[in-house]
């Protein structure tokens, strides 16, 4: 399959919302240039420094994604148009695109994806990248792919975050919607007792496989196609953690299937929030007999640590 590369040159304050965009169309990830970032600016002479956003392109951030070329491109293509032409922002953005062979892909990414430093014991990093930092951190290897990106949204760091402080060695943990398996593969390397991964999408299945074997930690991760009342319905035990990170709308139809899965005491981690329905989501939790303990902010996105009441 070919993949579409959409590139988006936006004003600064319009980064975030096109990264909000992208998310909603499903890219999975995205990835960030900023000439004000570059070494190449940094050394420019200070006049060329003091460029107007408002009225040169060339000096806007750029929000790049990818999008496979089939029957729902062009489709994704005009939600993203209109979308961006909705933008309250001074100047417009600007839309380019490029298809690429899948075999470039993966080069296309390597430019971009670097280890992260994740909470206090945490990294992420590509399979080809190595880790030059304290080797006390434990170390989660994630090749980007076509459907989930890199795993480093501040949707999956919260959570992530949230798991190292609240998983408790032994735990017997629920990854729902695990997509590319990361937050399955970081509880497990915190001291799980053992993880489902559940999706109901045959590739994600796939890739939280894969990316289980990549980490080694097959032994406690199970990947399961199925969704969380598929296994109520089949009498499966009961969890001592939760994790979802999907978005809103889901977490609000999963609060009282969750409560039913964890035990007393148990804890549910929701991200994949959207700030404006942050009370709509707590409102579901707190109405499914969860006691909200944590709630975490990154610009758009909220995530929120709750615990189940006996």
């Amino acid at each position: 399959m070919n993949w579409m590369e959409v590139a988006v040159r936006v004003l600064p304050e319009g980064v975030e919302p096109v990264g909000s965009i992208f998310d909603d169309l499903g890219t999975g990830g995205t990835v960030i240039e900023d000439p004000a970032l570059s070494d190449s600016y940094r050394d420019a002479p200070a006049d060329t420094q003091a460029l107007d956003f408002s009225t040169e392109p060339q000096a806007w951030p750029q929000v790049k994604a990818y999008l496979p070329v089939d029957d729902r491109l062009e489709e994704r293509l005009q939600r993203l148009r209109q979308a961006l032409a909705d933008l309250p922002l001074r100047e417009k953005p600007e839309l380019s695109t490029r298809e690429l062979p899948e075999t470039d892909w993966a080069t296309a990414w390597q430019a971009y994806y670097k280890p992260v430093e994740v909470g206090r014991k945490l990294v992420v990093k590509p399979s080809w990248e190595d880790y030059q930092g304290s080797g006390e951190r434990l170390i989660i290897e994630l090749d980007p792919g076509m459907a989930f990106g890199s795993g480093t949204h501040a949707t999956t760091v919260m959570c992530m975050e949230l798991l190292e402080e609240y998983l408790r060695p032994g735990d017997r943990v629920i990854d729902v919607g695990t997509g590319s398996g990361i937050l399955a593969v970081t509880a497990a390397k915190l001291g799980a007792g053992s993880v489902r991964a559940v999706d109901n999408d045959p590739v994600a299945v796939r890739v939280a496989l894969e990316n289980a074997e990549l980490n080694g930690v097959t032994d406690k991760v199970e990947v399961l196609e199925s969704d969380l009342l598929a296994m109520l319905a089949q009498g499966a035990a009961p969890a001592d953690l939760l994790a979802a990170n999907i978005i809103a709308d889901v977490i609000i139809k999963l609060a009282a299937d969750a409560a039913r899965f964890l035990v007393p005491g148990g804890r549910f981690i929701a991200s994949g929030i959207i700030k404006d329905r942050d009370k709509d989501v707590r409102t579901a939790i707190n109405k499914a007999g969860f006691t909200v303990r944590e709630i975490k902010r990154d610009g758009e996105w909220v995530a929120v640590l709750s615990v189940r009441e006996a």
